[in-house]
């Protein structure tokens, strides 16, 4: 049976990464069935099937694990049951591998979002070469990003989640080819909104449920640019660079000033704190230019971070970073930032981009 097991994924995964003639055949048709059927079925349970099933998993592997620790003190008499138990682990990590494969993880190897659109590839040169190249857009990006948060937070108002929601997902229909638009898109409130607010985690998307879950505790100005980013996800957008980056597109596409006062707010957390490594006094400086809304909201957001984020949140980024890597994704969990010089670069093109936002 493993050896079974360990062929399928291999020759899935080596499908993946020498043939993109499969990916494309699995993002065109396999996926979007299985998201759209999977968003008819599970959006029949009013509470998040994700979180019970990571529950579960939990569960299980401290379980797991108790048990080798006993048959290892007792190895003599248990030894058989030991090597069986970690038979069955095995068995199992392969059976959830494949699951991932099969109802999302195909996914990261797409071709970058950016690339897909025409937009220029990253900088070249040396390492000081790059440094000088990444300061410029995120100055530039930062002037771009001041008089429209300026503009734009006299018009922003809080809206009810349920209200965010509906929108998104009107937006994501209006303005995209999503091939799951019509009904693969629904995202849960979790059930473990304070290990999440403990975790920095704002949202995630489930790939076996196809489910996407949000902490609805999180500031609600972030609120639109975090549901259409794991809409990304439930549209087939695997990198989390370029989940942002198809959420600040969308969000900035909708004539909707709540939104995009939201992807401005989100881009400029990104942009700033890049030009900060850099410069910190030219930093300061554009945040001072800042109207008093924006400059308190990033305070709340400052208060979230004090209260909450730590030793658990370090070690989830470590975790999650890990994992990045492991899916192809080269900067790990420094790939959310890169959508900053990726949203400059669509702002300079914003006059040529014109049509349904294209998702491949």
């Amino acid at each position: 049976m493993l050896a079974i097991l360990i062929g399928v994924v291999w020759l899935v995964s080596f499908a993946l990464a020498q043939f993109p003639g499969f990916v494309v055949w699995y993002s065109a048709h396999l996926y979007p069935s299985l998201q759209c059927g999977r968003q008819w079925l599970f959006t029949l349970i009013p509470f998040s099937l994700g979180d019970v099933l990571y529950f579960l998993l939990g569960v299980w592997l401290l379980v797991t694990v108790v048990r080798w620790v006993y048959f290892m003190r007792k190895f003599g008499s248990h030894k058989d049951r030991l090597w069986g138990s970690v038979l069955n682990t095995i068995n199992t990590a392969f059976i959830v591998y494949f699951l991932f494969l099969l109802g999302w993880g195909a996914n990261y190897n797409k071709s970058p979002l950016a690339k897909s659109w025409g937009l220029p590839a990253r900088h070249k040169g040396d390492r000081r070469q790059r440094r000088a190249a990444d300061m410029a857009d995120a100055v530039a990006f930062s002037k771009f990003l001041v008089p429209k948060l300026n503009a734009y937070a006299p018009q922003y108002k809080t809206l009810p989640y349920k209200h965010i929601h509906q929108r998104a997902v009107a937006y994501y229909r209006e303005f995209t080819d999503s091939r799951v638009k019509s009904n693969g898109f629904f995202i849960k409130s979790t059930l473990f909104t304070m290990p999440m607010q403990y975790m920095g985690v704002d949202g995630y998307y489930n790939p076996i449920t196809g489910e996407g879950q949000v902490n609805k505790e999180i500031a609600v100005f972030t609120m639109p640019f975090i549901l259409c980013h794991e809409m990304a996800h439930q549209a087939g957008i695997a990198a989390e660079g370029d989940a942002n980056l198809m959420a600040y597109a969308l969000c900035t596409r909708a004539n909707d000033p709540v939104f995009r006062y939201s992807a401005y707010i989100d881009l400029w957390l990104y942009a700033n704190n890049r030009l900060y490594r850099y410069d910190s006094g030219l930093a300061n400086s554009f945040t001072a230019q800042l109207n008093p809304l924006t400059r308190a909201h990033l305070d709340t957001l400052d208060e979230i971070s004090r209260r909450y984020l730590g030793t658990t949140s370090r070690a989830t980024s470590e975790i999650y970073d890990s994992y990045l890597r492991m899916q192809h994704q080269e900067q790990g969990i420094r790939s959310y930032g890169n959508v900053m010089r990726e949203a400059w670069l669509l702002e300079q093109r914003r006059g040529t981009l014109r049509g349904l936002i294209h998702i491949p």
